[in-house]
């Protein structure tokens, strides 16, 4: 509907200057656009004559905005479609045709994944659901550290306690916090460590030899290493899967090394790179940012070096049109002088990405916090959230699906860039703006629908529209606008609104045996479908009962 408006208006102004939204009030119309008052009347008789077959009223108000309501007919129909299209309600093809990847999370082998990466996980997901649902094909990829100091840090600590097999990831979270403390403590300790860290680059290069030459303790050091991989990336998995994610690609550093450090040290020979007191530079100044190390002293890449082959080996393994890469905030420095110096080697590739930068997640209380008092773990949130809600609810599904709910909804609610403080009461409460709000109304409407199942009582339908008729038109104009800005929060908005307005026609609307029972019904499926659709993009669960 919004689109048959925009192309008359376009056609009154003659190209496309304006932006249609939603007016702040429904007492003002379904759309508003603003024009100026020199133009507002032409635009106004234009709406009429092309769309008059489903505006109601066009009005021009001061100072210059054309205010749009729909006829009765046209949101009728809206609403059969939102009932007959179910899953594929609020769906476009706006990038039909196009391959995007997604890279999200990131959480680092050796370490627990903290709740840092839960936020990434959420948006990163999110996103992912809202480009496939313009019809992109999707690839999900997350890129982990499994070469670095905090790995040389976990597996010190390990191997100074003898352990040749570890059991768990939380062994190997609990080691990297010895092996970092100790570092800072001790000077010796720390050279012990950035030699391990040294040591362990040189055995990852050799590994894709099949261990050719490796031996002895250099042998048992690298069988270390890849337990500690798979075991840490097992737990990521166990958590991804209650979130609701799955990737396509787990990218290492291990794997971007390589041709990361070819890729730069070619760059040197061609001026782009410089080398300086022993390591490669990118001067950053040049174009208005800030230097930094691509290669140490050491002769160790840095994570510009790595994102430099990640880059690299995405062309290779996956060949998307786009690359969108979700980030804390903190990383906003780094993505601009990594882009700019992806930008001198290879413009095609840097042109495709596009790095989302999201905000901090704190708590409002410190119960949460690991040992060392300043990591909260993703696991450890899940739980404490899960434990909570099983105060009121014993069924393990629903507990699950009620505080994954609350836990995104707190996330994805924030616009993109925004820092969260995540209020673990707050995020359960039933009288709006939570997840379990938005669930529950679900809830109320799937009982009705259950209720009116025997397709009896009146068939009449009201002259004018409800009040959530006129909420449940606009979603695909909310998803089409979220999935191009990138920003779930739009959705978050939105749902939260519909929620109320379907609580406020459940409260005031006597639904089954009444004169128009048939239509409310199908009033209750579209937005029963709305709802399901919103949440599914979101990622939140959807639970049958509550």
């Amino acid at each position: 509907m919004e689109e048959r408006i925009r192309k008359a208006i376009e056609k009154a102004l003659g190209g496309p200057r304006f932006t249609i939204e939603r007016p702040p009030s429904q007492a003002q119309g379904d759309y508003a656009v603003f024009i100026g008052m020199d133009k507002a009347e032409k635009v106004a008789e234009e709406i009429k004559k092309e769309c008059e077959d489903t505006v109601a009223k066009v009005e021009v108000v001061k100072p210059g905005f054309v205010n749009i309501t729909l006829s009765r007919e046209a949101v009728t129909f809206i609403i059969d479609e939102a009932e007959v299209q179910s899953r594929g309600w609020g769906m476009n093809t706006a990038n039909a045709g196009k391959k995007i990847s997604v890279e999200y999370s990131n959480p680092n082998p050796f370490k627990e994944m903290h709740i840092g990466h839960l936020m990434s996980s959420v948006i990163g997901e999110s996103v992912s659901r809202l480009v496939e649902s313009s019809g992109a094909a999707v690839a999900r990829d997350t890129f982990g550290g499994d070469v670095g100091p905090h790995v040389a840090k976990a597996l010190w600590a390990l191997r100074k306690e003898g352990v040749t097999e570890i059991e768990n990831a939380s062994q190997i979270g609990e080691a990297y916090l010895r092996g970092s403390t100790a570092y800072e403590e001790s000077e010796k300790i720390k050279e012990e460590i950035d030699e391990l860290n040294t040591k362990i680059y040189e055995l990852v290069k050799k590994k894709e030899n099949t261990n050719a030459g490796i031996e002895g303790e250099d042998r048992i050091l690298l069988s270390l290493w890849r337990q500690g991989r798979e075991i840490s990336m097992e737990e990521f998995r166990r958590i991804f899967a209650i979130i609701g994610t799955k990737f396509d690609y787990e990218f290492f550093d291990s794997d971007t090394i390589e041709p990361g450090l070819r890729v730069v040290r070619d760059g040197v020979e061609k001026g782009i790179f410089e080398e300086s007191e022993g390591a490669v530079i990118y001067r950053g100044e040049k174009i208005g940012l800030h230097t930094l190390v691509f290669i140490t002293s050491r002769g160790t890449p840095t994570y510009e070096t790595k994102d430099v082959g990640l880059a690299f080996l995405k062309e290779e393994k996956i060949l998307a049109d786009e690359v969108i890469i979700v980030t804390g905030s903190e990383q906003k420095g780094h993505f601009k002088v990594f882009i700019a110096a992806l930008s001198e080697i290879a413009p095609l590739v840097a042109a495709k990405m596009k790095h989302v930068a999201h905000g901090l997640l704190s708590l409002t209380t410190g119960k949460m916090s690991s040992r060392a008092g300043n990591v909260i773990t993703a696991t450890k949130l899940i739980q404490e959230i899960i434990e909570k809600v099983s105060e009121k609810n014993a069924d393990p599904l629903i507990r699950e699906q009620v505080a994954i709910g609350a836990i995104k909804y707190m996330i994805l609610r924030q616009s993109p860039g925004s820092n969260i403080i995540f209020d673990p009461e707050k995020s359960l409460s039933l009288d709006g703006d939570s997840g379990p709000y938005l669930q529950y109304a679900l809830v109320r409407a799937r009982k009705i629908l259950a209720y009116g199942d025997n397709g009896e009582g009146g068939t009449n339908i009201p002259p004018e529209p409800y009040a959530i008729e006129r909420v449940i038109i606009h979603f695909p104009e909310i998803v089409a606008r979220a999935a191009r800005e990138l920003a779930p929060n739009l959705l978050v908005n939105y749902l939260t609104e519909l929620a109320a307005a379907w609580n406020s026609f459940y409260a005031t609307e006597q639904i089954l045996g009444s004169a128009e029972e048939v239509y409310k019904q199908r009033v209750a499926r579209a937005f029963a479908n709305t709802m399901i659709n919103g949440l599914a993009l979101l990622g939140i669960p959807a639970p049958e009962r509550m």
